[in-house]
């Protein structure tokens, strides 16, 4: 088990700046044109990869009215399970010029398959790394199969209890994979913050010692960010170019100028954890003078006696720490003191 990952040569774990995924989703809205926008919008904002998901109605779900397959209530209330994949799925003739052109940017560019035959086609288009997605975690002969690809691959785990997690990572092992992440994720569209117990990232580390992100459903980036805090590698959040576009995913997902401040607040956040470190910064050297120390506050002469008159603790820092007050309160001077100068050893006998 692996403490770091890498997809296009680009290292992920604790050491490094969070990898930030914009998930593309349905927020293409049926066109092209969009889903090519999202991506140089993704590149410009500086996120590390955008995600694709692979399916279509008839690899997700059946054509069935049955109730069973009615989602009832939440942001696609009414609609059968086919009806909603059938709108939302990006069309699998769409995915060679999107993947060509996100090569074309330098941002490294991958996807959710659903069933095998959507890993054939992107073992095609020799996608860089594979996300198994949270409704699909349970699904272990598609992880396995996944895994066979020899790809990092990452999995999310909204809904899943620890053994379900665990059996999901087994699979991945077991299928051949070597190189493996998790993210904590609430597959709420959207979630409160509340639900995401974000402590629950530190025990997943230290459980399957593996890179965690989180796969983020809130409605802005404070939990994303803070997810950084407690070992977060990875984030993802959903990415449109209108959250009022009116698709299945807006609502929840990302504008540009918020994955842009979300791409620089994560790599604020790692680079503030640092290390543990008591030593003075260098940001702090120049202001070292300005803390409190002893001064004199009156004249006095060679044998006057020190008492609680003569000398105070104030700003700046270059006489004598505070800490000798008490030791100094009774001793004699053993030369002229002006008013105002620093306490010195070198003064009193």
């Amino acid at each position: 088990m692996n403490k770091k990952i890498s997809i296009n040569g680009r290292p992920i774990g604790v050491g490094y700046t969070p990898y930030i995924i914009a998930e593309l989703s349905a927020n293409h809205n049926g066109s092209l044109e969009t889903a090519l926008k999202i991506i140089e919008q993704a590149k410009l904002c500086g996120a590390d990869a955008i995600k694709l998901q692979t399916y279509k109605a008839d690899t997700i779900t059946l054509n069935s009215q049955n109730e069973e397959f009615m989602i009832r209530g939440g942001l696609w209330d009414g609609q059968s399970l086919y009806e909603l994949y059938e709108k939302a799925h990006m069309p699998w003739e769409w995915h060679k010029p999107l993947f060509d052109y996100a090569r074309q940017l330098d941002i490294t560019i991958f996807s959710s398959p659903f069933d095998n035959t959507a890993v054939d086609l992107l073992e095609d288009l020799n996608a860089p790394a594979y996300k198994i997605a949270s409704f699909e975690a349970v699904d272990l002969p598609l992880i396995k199969y996944v895994a066979s690809t020899g790809k990092p691959m990452i999995i999310s785990t909204g809904m899943a209890d620890k053994n379900e997690i665990a059996e999901a990572v087994q699979a991945a092992y077991d299928g051949g994979c070597k190189e493996l992440a998790i993210l904590h994720c609430v597959s709420g569209y959207p979630a409160p913050a509340e639900d995401y117990n974000l402590r629950t990232i530190q025990d997943m580390s230290n459980s399957f010692k593996i890179p965690v992100g989180l796969s983020d459903h809130t409605l802005d980036n404070t939990t994303a960010i803070a997810s950084v805090v407690l070992g977060a590698s990875i984030i993802e959040k959903h990415f449109t170019l209108n959250r009022n576009g009116g698709g299945p995913d807006d609502s929840f997902s990302l504008e540009p100028a918020d994955l842009k401040h979300l791409c620089q607040g994560a790599k604020t956040a790692w680079q503030a954890l640092g290390q543990v470190d008591y030593g003075r910064k260098s940001s702090e050297q120049s202001n070292a003078q300005f803390r409190r120390s002893l001064y004199f506050i009156k004249d006095m002469k060679a044998g006057d006696i020190i008492d609680e008159s003569c000398i105070r603790s104030v700003r700046p820092g270059f006489g004598l720490a505070p800490k000798y007050y008490e030791e100094l309160l009774g001793k004699k001077l053993i030369s002229d003191i002006a008013k105002y100068s620093p306490v010195k050893l070198e003064m009193v006998n």
